[in-house]
């Protein structure tokens, strides 16, 4: 094959590759190197094939080496990092790269600088398609720093994602009844004084029994979260019947119905040291046992601090 062949090899597979590799594609065939030395190959069998088959061969061995020269060489995307190195080909235009001519991510979250709205996102953190951490609640603060998630919706909160409790008193703002609440001052569950007699309402036994009905369990877990949140007031269980049976049998009946709710109490979180426990029998009725319903406002059970 004479020289002039060889050279017209070398820039037809040049000119012919060059083309291709200036193209628009990502990740075409013309960004692979060996894809571009076959098509070279292509060329210079062509060129050589007008001779005979030596000169074919040696044609196809010019155009393979010019052809993944040209490819390797050449960067597709033009973000600066040549074919033969480029790992990440097809980088937007404009786009920052590394070495690999891959998209930089700063903070590591997976969204590339580039579209990533919150950069400086801390590591490990969970992050949605715009780079942003995820705030499950909607409150405003990042599920990596929310210490109450779960945060109702419209709800104000602190810096930790926590409901502001502006009086103090253990009840936040968006269930506060009795706002301004005096300093130290026991409250229910909606934020209001506790009464000195506080009821609880609901609160049942089994027929003749200090066994506690199942329904109870409302109430009473309801009174743990008021005896957790002042773990330091001192309670008394008080404990009353009705005036049927002997008054010794409601005594006793009385105070056995009262240490089965301390008891409840006590397991399920409350201070167990600032709890005692009194049975008052049928000595303090609050309404008239003549009648079913005076009867049954006068089986209690009260929290006494």
């Amino acid at each position: 094959m004479k020289l002039y062949k060889l050279g017209v090899v070398a820039v037809m597979s040049a000119l012919f590759l060059s083309a291709c590799a200036t193209g628009p594609g990502t990740k075409a065939w013309y960004d692979q190197w060996g894809a571009c030395a076959a098509g070279g190959a292509a060329v210079g069998i062509a060129a050589g094939a007008t001779d005979d088959f030596d000169s074919a061969m040696v044609g196809a061995a010019t155009g393979f080496v010019v052809g993944g020269a040209v490819c390797a060489f050449s960067d597709t995307d033009r973000d600066g990092v040549k074919n033969y190195k480029d790992d990440c080909r097809g980088s937007v235009a404009g786009a920052i790269v590394d070495e690999r001519g891959c998209e930089m991510d700063s903070d590591g979250d997976g969204v590339v600088d580039r579209l990533d709205e919150c950069p400086g996102t801390p590591e490990g953190a969970i992050v949605n398609e715009r780079g942003c951490e995820m705030d499950s609640d909607g409150d405003g603060v990042a599920n990596s720093r929310d210490r109450c998630p779960g945060t109702p919706a419209g709800a104000k909160v602190d810096q930790y994602g926590c409901e502001l409790d502006g009086d103090g008193d253990g009840v936040v703002d968006s269930k506060d009844k009795c706002p301004g609440t005096a300093k130290g001052t026991v409250v229910d569950n909606s934020g209001c004084k506790l009464a000195a007699e506080y009821k609880l309402e609901n609160v049942n036994f089994e027929f003749d029994s200090a066994r506690l009905t199942p329904s109870s369990t409302a109430t009473l877990n309801e009174a743990v979260k008021i005896l957790k949140r002042h773990a330091g007031t001192k309670v008394e269980v008080a404990g009353h019947t009705d005036s049927q049976g002997s008054a010794e049998y409601n005594l006793g009946l009385s105070e056995r119905r009262a240490q089965a709710v301390a008891d409840y109490l006590i397991a399920n979180g409350a201070n167990a040291g600032n709890i005692t426990v009194k049975g008052y029998g049928e000595s303090n009725p609050v309404a008239d046992n003549g009648t079913k319903e005076g009867r049954a406002a006068n089986r209690r059970v009260e929290l006494r601090h």
